[in-house]
């Protein structure tokens, strides 16, 4: 039998756009603070944010 292990590995650069990990982790993080700051706004005015901004 032949040996079918690579003799090179490839050196792939990782993508800049799309699904990737730097990319989903900073959506996360951008998603829970624009949550915490929708809770804190309802919070100090007593009022929905649609209601805060005009929406309602």
């Amino acid at each position: 039998m032949a040996n079918l292990d690579p003799s090179v590995t490839p050196n792939l650069q990782r993508p800049k756009v799309g699904f990737n990990h730097y990319a989903e982790r900073l959506n996360g993080r951008a998603a829970m603070i624009g949550f915490i700051t929708i809770v804190l706004i309802e919070l100090v005015t007593g009022q929905g944010v649609l209601t805060w901004l005009g929406l309602r």
